[in-house]
């Protein structure tokens, strides 16, 4: 039961996580893999089949832009970088992201030091 809480979890964010990554340095899937799992300490630990799907999404809502670039003489990478429309989402996924940590501490018990603002129901 935990690991599939977990699970849902990580499918919410992921999307966030890769933009923020990408917003830093323009970089390739796998690259976003390790990086994902270093800062997190092996937390976010997450497989292509989750990754490339993902970013194939972001790519097609116009979220990053993607190029191939060849690294050796027979391989190529898939390099992404975020666009100003993805700047935008992530912007305010940042700030929504903010306020339900906020209110989720807040009713745990975790945090009181900071009211959440309500959410937009706009």
């Amino acid at each position: 039961m935990k690991r599939q809480y977990i699970e849902q979890l990580k499918k919410g964010i992921t999307e966030a996580a890769l933009l923020f990554l990408i917003n830093e340095v323009q970089t390739y899937g796998y690259n976003i893999i390790k990086e994902l799992e270093k800062r997190t300490t092996g937390y976010l630990k997450l497989k292509g089949g989750t990754i490339y799907p993902a970013l194939q999404r972001l790519e097609i809502k116009g979220l990053v832009e993607s190029w191939q670039q060849r690294t050796t003489e027979r391989r190529s990478r898939r390099y992404y970088k975020i666009t100003d429309k993805g700047r935008q989402f992530l912007a305010k996924r940042l700030v929504e992201w903010q306020d339900f940590y906020l209110v989720v501490s807040t009713l745990m018990g975790i945090s009181d030091s900071a009211k959440a603002a309500p959410p937009d129901t706009a």
